[in-house]
């Protein structure tokens, strides 16, 4: 039981980001349909899935931050020493940790003190605080997930590969292979 909490937290963002992404399809495609058919335009459906669609980004962030997916420019490392890389990276993490807690500070001073308490949403009338709390959120579970990425490098000497990378050596191994059988088969006649 507790491994299944443990897995369903550290996939928390993907969940979070799977169900917002179904909602706010559901909610424009309700949209279109009842004002293509009926005649009819459901208002408040446009600024939800605005709302959601924010949200579902900062989200996705948090999630490719876990997977270490985050677009880095890395052509330079193929002309550097192999040790100097990992630490480059680990410098580079710890300033984006650092911007982090820097909009963590901003954005919450921002929402619970400077942000006016009576600023609703134009549609649903939402108070924009709960808007805007993704801010915080977002940028306090983007450190902790860069946080673990790298204890997962350095502490635990796990390899840490972003899902792209992950695809491109499978495609370069089957192509490979491809290639190795071409070239029996070509052998063989």
């Amino acid at each position: 039981m507790g491994n299944k909490i443990l897995h369903f937290l550290n996939d928390i963002e993907g969940y979070i980001c799977r169900t917002l992404l179904a909602l706010f399809v559901t909610l424009l495609f309700a949209q279109i349909i009842s004002r293509e058919i009926f005649g009819y335009s459901i208002a408040w459906t446009e600024e939800l899935s605005v709302y959601m669609f924010v949200w579902f980004v900062y989200f996705g962030a948090c999630y490719s931050a876990r997977l270490a997916a985050h677009n880095r420019v890395t052509f330079q490392y193929k002309l550097m020493p192999s040790w100097l890389p990992p630490i480059l990276e680990f410098i580079t993490d710890l300033i984006w940790i650092a911007f982090n807690f820097y909009m963590v500070y901003m954005s919450y001073n921002f929402v619970f003190y400077k942000m006016n308490l009576f600023w609703k949403s134009q549609t649903l009338g939402i108070p924009m605080k709960y808007i805007y709390l993704i801010l915080p959120i977002a940028f306090t579970l983007m450190s902790l997930r860069i946080i673990q990425v790298n204890y997962l490098k350095f502490v635990k000497g796990e390899s840490v590969i972003d899902p792209d990378s992950q695809e491109l050596d499978k495609l370069k191994s089957g192509e490979l292979e491809g290639l190795n059988e071409t070239a029996k088969a070509e052998g063989k006649s």
